[in-house]
């Protein structure tokens, strides 16, 4: 506690009255939350009534073991520090009796619930090419805390489609013992509403609670945080409404000030002090933000000194834009004998990373781009998970569909297309269907006979893994599918189908290590059906991407940096109509815009470098470029344009001396 700075010192120790921290970028508020968690363990409060929620994996991980370093023993059994969706699934497992769940609950993720909405979009006489919008259109309600009842009852005649699909849809997952991603959040909360009795468990058993990036609620997390701390108010949110950059997926930075309102007694507390950046570089991001609205006034400040000027450098195109981003970077490192790792290429759309990597590659510069793959987005992986989820839930009808013919078995479209038919006339799962004597007149004797043998093995080998050593029956089971083959057949070169394999191979590894994590009240393994709904929570690449990078320069977006640092960072493309985005101009968004490029300068530690062109290519035409309007809020004294000085003939020499140093060590001695 005693090197926390008085503000910190005063979150940390307020516990009587419900409390927001305004925490500026890099203020240190993980510090000030894993603190407090430790402080409310000394002070009495058993580990297992404490809750702290956050966005993503890596951030609850963070924080656990930030807590764990800061407490002895076995002070820190049963605390719940989790994301968001990762509580919901949670309270959703150990209450699915009064949801009318059974409990091998599947979550959808967004390839499963579209599957769901063309099959209803085509049973209805719908287009089923509107799926993906209309799927957006239901998620927005749920994270809006609209029902599909609600949505129906309120529903205009642009809407009503949407509200008639919402209600389907809702009645078909439930009938396959689902939910997706939404229902996590949203399910809890009708269920806390709704219960008094389960409502009260849940605030017996969660008696403080501790929220990060708290502006990245939505309107149904917040209420969540309502029910869940109810009159007592027990709680500590972190935020800052500067950072607030996910408008396109429900967030609500309104959330912080609504707190005043629906909670009196809110106490206030503001993180100003950064430990991260220099003088200069939070002076341009004080200066860019305060042409926003704010409800909490705030200034960052630092004592790391003024640093060095802020760079701006134009090129006439995006490809000398790259190609000098690069060759500025080995040029940097060279004069500062920094690692590839302290650099960072921030841009707002995926789309502008290829001449970048282009760039880099052709000058020998290591690179990484976050953000890339998922491992759950390949094929192999899928198809294994879609096995394991019909093994813990039966009624999953887009597992069903993923792996019934794969490997392959014989079983094609027609006599799907008939099974889902019967299925869905007689209201019932695939799976199901498959038994029932009504589907011999339906399809020919040899198709009902495969797709039985099919299901009668899945449901052998579900009962197998209930009663016996679950992972070793997984294991046989995988090796019956004959899947190793299956990838030889299917893939375009034996390389390719071995490093397929080896993601199969990982997957299981998985399965069994998470199986053996304790769980949040230190139960026993976890089953199979609880392993398969935390892993659809997880992305595994996420726990491996840090190592994985190594000393590469990192490459991604302004969304995708937001809570990382580097010691240099380049912001690319500051033009009008990228950043800002033209759509977000169209659209008035101004403000949103305007937080990106705040969250993308304070990554930076030592120094930070925009970079602009006079013309980029769109849709195969060359257009003309304007420097962003966020060049001209920044502090003109400041700023270094690099073409407005000249470069001297040493500089010149330098730079020749960087590219040929880093030349020779590619090629080694």
């Amino acid at each position: 506690m005693s090197s926390l700075n008085p503000q910190q010192q005063a979150a940390v120790r307020a516990v009587d009255q419900p409390l927001l921290v305004i925490a500026g970028a890099g203020s240190g508020k993980t510090r000030v939350i894993t603190e407090k968690i430790a402080y409310l363990i000394r002070q009495g409060l058993s580990a297992r009534h404490i809750a702290a929620v956050t966005f993503t994996n890596k951030a609850a991980r963070e924080m656990k073991a930030r807590v764990g370093k800061l407490t002895a023993g076995n002070e820190t059994k049963g605390l719940r520090v989790s994301t968001f969706h990762a509580l919901g699934l949670d309270m959703l497992r150990r209450e699915h009796k009064a949801l009318g769940f059974k409990a091998s609950i599947s979550i959808f993720d967004e390839h499963d619930r579209l599957t769901v909405l063309k099959e209803l979009l085509k049973h209805n006489h719908g287009d089923p090419d509107m799926a993906a919008e209309l799927a957006r259109q239901i998620s927005t309600w749920k994270n809006q805390f609209i029902t599909a009842e609600r949505a129906l009852q309120e529903a205009t005649p642009e809407t009503l489609p949407a509200a008639r699909l919402y209600v389907d849809f809702m009645r078909q997952i439930k009938a396959y013992n689902a939910v997706d991603f939404d229902d996590l959040i949203l399910l809890p909360v009708l269920l806390l509403q709704s219960q008094p009795e389960v409502l009260e468990r849940w605030r017996n058993r969660i008696r403080y609670l501790l929220v990060d990036e708290y502006q990245d609620t939505n309107e149904t997390q917040y209420q969540l945080v309502k029910l869940l701390t109810g009159n007592l108010a027990r709680f500590t949110v972190v935020g800052d409404d500067d950072q607030s950059i996910y408008a396109w997926r429900g967030a609500q930075p309104q959330n912080l000030a609504q707190l005043q309102t629906d909670f009196p007694r809110l106490q206030v507390i503001k993180l100003e002090q950064n430990y991260r950046s220099t003088g200069r570089i939070l002076k341009a991001a004080n200066r860019l933000i305060a042409n926003n609205p704010h409800v909490f006034e705030k200034k960052l400040w630092s004592q790391l000194g003024p640093g060095d000027p802020l760079r701006v450098l134009k090129q006439k195109d995006e490809l000398a834009e790259a190609q000098q981003v690069a060759a500025d970077i080995l040029h940097h490192k060279f004069r500062h004998g920094s690692e590839f790792r302290d650099y960072a290429i921030l841009y707002r759309g995926n789309h502008q990373s290829r001449l970048f990597e282009k760039a880099l590659r052709e000058q020998g510069v290591p690179y990484f781009i976050s953000g890339g793959p998922s491992f759950f987005g390949y094929a192999e992986v899928k198809d294994i998970m879609g096995y394991l989820r019909l093994l813990v839930n039966p009624d999953d009808d887009a597992a069903f569909l993923r792996v019934v013919n794969v490997p392959r078995r014989e079983i094609g479209p027609t006599t799907l297309e008939k099974l889902g038919a019967y299925a869905n006339q007689r209201h019932i799962s695939l799976f199901a269907a498959c038994f029932e004597l009504g589907l011999e007149q339906q399809l020919p004797a040899q198709a009902v006979q495969r797709i039985r043998r099919f299901c009668e093995w899945m449901a052998d080998v579900a009962d197998r893994a209930q009663r016996g050593d679950t992972f070793a029956v997984v294991r046989d089971f995988v090796t019956q599918l004959r899947y190793d083959a299956w990838l030889e057949e299917i893939s375009t070169s034996q390389s390719s189908a071995e490093r397929r394999w080896r993601n199969v191979e990982e997957l299981l590894d998985w399965l069994e290590r998470l199986a053996k994590e304790s769980g949040a009240e230190g139960e026993a393994d976890k089953s199979l059906a609880e392993v398969i709904a935390k892993l659809m929570l997880l992305d595994i690449l996420e726990r491996n991407e840090e190592e994985k990078a190594g000393d590469r320069v990192s490459l991604m977006t302004l969304h995708a940096a937001k809570g990382l640092e580097f010691p240099y960072v380049y912001l690319v493309g500051m033009e009008e109509n990228t950043l800002p985005h033209e759509t977000s101009i169209e659209q008035n968004m101004l403000e949103e815009e305007r937080r990106l490029a705040y969250v993308g300068i304070t990554r930076a530690q030592r120094a930070i470098t925009f970079s602009y062109c006079s013309q980029r290519k769109r849709y195969g035409e060359w257009l003309e470029c304007l420097p962003s309007r966020f060049l001209d809020e920044l502090p003109a004294e400041d700023l270094e344009w690099a073409e407005r000085k000249e470069t001297t003939p040493e500089e010149k020499q330098e730079r020749g001396k960087a590219a040929f140093s880093h030349m020779r060590n590619l090629l080694g001695p």
